[in-house]
């Protein structure tokens, strides 16, 4: 029988990618379509994948499929050919990293999950069938200079942190599913009016453009492709960037540069940057923005606490950390900026673990 997961560690694959002779193009995509049997598709889907050797996060649902993965570039073709002969993908848009070193990702990830994204949504008569508008990177500056059109930003505070539409308001919430009701009083009173929705790729505004068409709203738009497909179109069109900085990405990069604007600054001097980080103390790894600067000064954590934590022997570093749920310091979606840190690691577990979106 084949095996369908990786069993080989987590350092020799990042050691065997860096050796690696050719080069590797990042891409996400995603498909709202009905699966029937999730696991049955995902097994399928690594029997395919593995011997091309693409690494990355693949999401299977009954709602359908999200995915950014790591494809070698001589593969390229053969991904290509496999993903659009499934059925229901004959025309899936695969979104192609802007900035991108070929290092996102070195092992292949697959996972049935209920959702594709995690939504709250109970109304059974709620479908993704009825969606909002697409509109590309033209149509987007367009309704952007109406000064009668509302933007809504539906991705996490730390995307919106570094890179974000002109105009856009933004949802500040830890999770998707609590920014789908916020938005609805957000646009209270604005349901004749158009509104635009964008994410990062896509998926999280489709769903949202639903959502709100489902509670009554009639203009409705959202971006297809989301940030990344608008990238490349205003690119390849010659169109003024309506989108200010950099773009988040959920992968080793951290980020794609948009335009040359830095809009955010170091969470420990206040100096502008958009550089994103995790914490090095491996009871902590808080996502946080730290200019060279400060990373020299603090070794690349987030507070003095936890260097000093650093500086400790391995074994009483391990001692410290032992129970401690530090999922939700990565991509936490808090406002908050640097906690204090020794509290953290000494007092209560964390929160839910945030979405991967």
């Amino acid at each position: 029988m084949a095996v369908l997961h990786n069993r080989v560690s987590g350092e020799e694959l990042k050691k065997r990618l860096m050796e690696e002779p050719f080069k590797r193009i990042t891409i996400s995509y995603y498909k709202y379509f009905p699966i029937v049997n999730p696991q049955e598709f995902r097994d399928e889907l690594y029997k395919a994948l593995f011997p091309l050797a693409v690494f990355g996060r693949i999401y299977v649902a009954k709602e359908g499929m999200n995915a950014q993965v790591s494809v070698p570039e001589h593969h390229y073709e053969a991904f290509k050919q496999y993903i659009h002969g499934l059925e229901h993908l004959q025309d899936l848009r695969l979104n192609v990293a802007v900035d991108d070193d070929g290092k996102s990702f070195w092992v292949l990830k697959i996972k049935v999950r209920e959702k594709i994204v995690a939504d709250g949504i109970e109304d059974p008569a709620f479908n993704m069938e009825r969606k909002g508008k697409y509109v590309n990177a033209a149509e987007m500056n367009r309704l952007l200079e109406d000064p009668e059109t509302t933007v809504i930003d539906m991705r996490n505070h730390y995307e919106y942190e570094v890179g974000h539409f002109e105009k856009a308001i933004e949802i500040p919430s830890d999770t998707f599913r609590d920014q789908l009701p916020m938005a609805l009083d957000a646009l209270k009173g604005k349901e004749d009016k158009n509104v635009v929705m964008y994410c990062t790729g896509g998926i999280r505004c489709e769903k949202a453009s639903a959502f709100m068409l489902h509670n009554g709203f009639k203009n409705v738009y959202h971006l297809e492709g989301g940030v990344i497909h608008y990238a490349h179109q205003i690119k390849e069109q010659g169109l003024d960037s309506k989108f200010i900085g950099k773009n988040f990405v959920f992968d080793n990069r951290l980020g794609e540069r948009i335009t040359t604007d830095v809009i955010a600054h170091c969470h420990q001097c206040g100096k502008a940057c958009d550089t994103h980080t995790n914490c090095k103390n491996d009871g902590c790894h808080l996502l946080f923005i730290q200019c060279e600067e400060c990373r020299e000064k603090y070794q690349g954590c987030c507070s003095q606490e936890c260097l000093d934590t650093l500086e400790m022997p391995l074994e009483r570093q391990k001692q410290l950390r032992k129970g401690i749920d530090k999922g939700r310091n990565i991509f936490n979606k808090s406002k908050v900026r640097i906690r204090p840190r020794w509290e953290e690691l000494h007092g209560h577990a964390g929160s839910e673990k945030s979405e991967e979106k």
